[in-house]
């Protein structure tokens, strides 16, 4: 055993060190890491510390500092992003997004391009593809998600499209039968998304906190929910203009019921509990 795995390490963080490590945070991914977080931001660097063997919260920082690849600073963001989500979270927004679909549908609208701006998971984007692959089987529409996030790790685990009982808790017992498929037996059984909406979603890394973004849209549906919280006002300035450059006049935007556009300027038009039209 190394010295570096027997010592002690301590992940705790002094007034400086915090306001370095969240200044990384907020100039990398835009993420505002505001004072009263300390012990937030300590857990999750704890973890990065374990796997480099680093004994304190300062030697990680000049690691990081250090490190021109790159790579860590990719761990860094990764941890530091609060990932929570489910199926089918904030339902009323896929009830938006269901008559959406289902009157532009009716207006003769046979393609549909949908953007879920953070991903996560995966919970989301595949909650957005089980809402138009019905309106695909009803209406004999046709669709792709582009799912994006920042976080690499929970990216590779909503490409992976696998879940546990508990995670798919939120859907009625038609939805777990028609879009996944069970692998493994007992309560210890994980269930994969199937073809039927794996097939129409797209994953990518995007930083919305590095804009012009590299997608072209148009989108005719943008779900950008619970990210922008996080965020400092400028970035999120920056992320409204990038929806209103992307998303097709007419077009849908929905954020995270805890979130406001308030005091951000924007033209798009309030059409709903945290929904908006271009």
């Amino acid at each position: 055993m190394t010295g570096s795995s027997m010592a002690t390490r301590d992940a705790s963080l002094s007034p400086s060190l915090f306001r370095r490590l969240a200044d990384i945070a907020r100039a990398q991914a835009g993420i505002h890491l505001r004072e009263g977080k300390e012990a937030l931001l300590s857990a999750r660097i704890a973890k990065r510390m374990r796997v480099l063997g680093l004994v304190n919260a300062r030697s990680y920082l000049r690691y990081l500092e250090a490190d021109t690849s790159g790579v860590e600073l990719l761990h860094f963001v990764d941890v530091v992003t609060t990932n929570y989500t489910s199926f089918f979270r904030e339902p009323t927004h896929f009830d938006a997004l269901r008559a959406f679909v289902n009157a532009a549908a009716g207006a003769g609208q046979r393609r549909f391009t949908l953007w879920c701006a953070a991903a996560a998971s995966g919970e989301e984007p595949f909650s957005m593809a089980m809402v138009m692959a019905d309106a695909a089987l009803r209406l004999g529409i046709e669709f792709k998600i582009l799912a994006t996030d920042i976080s690499t790790c929970t990216l590779a685990k909503a490409r992976a499209g696998v879940y546990s009982r508990q995670a798919l808790g939120p859907l009625s017992p038609g939805e777990r039968r028609r879009f996944f498929r069970r692998r493994g037996v007992g309560d210890d059984g994980t269930f994969v998304v199937c073809p039927e909406i794996r097939d129409h979603v797209a994953f990518d890394r995007v930083n919305l906190a590095a804009p012009p973004l590299p997608m072209r849209g148009p989108f005719d549906a943008i779900f950008c929910r619970n990210v922008m919280i996080y965020l400092d006002r400028k970035v999120r300035t920056a992320v409204v203009a990038e929806v209103e450059r992307l998303l097709r006049p007419g077009g849908l935007f929905a954020i995270g019921h805890a979130e406001t556009l308030t005091g951000i300027p924007t033209t798009l038009k309030a059409n709903g509990p945290s929904l908006y039209r271009k």
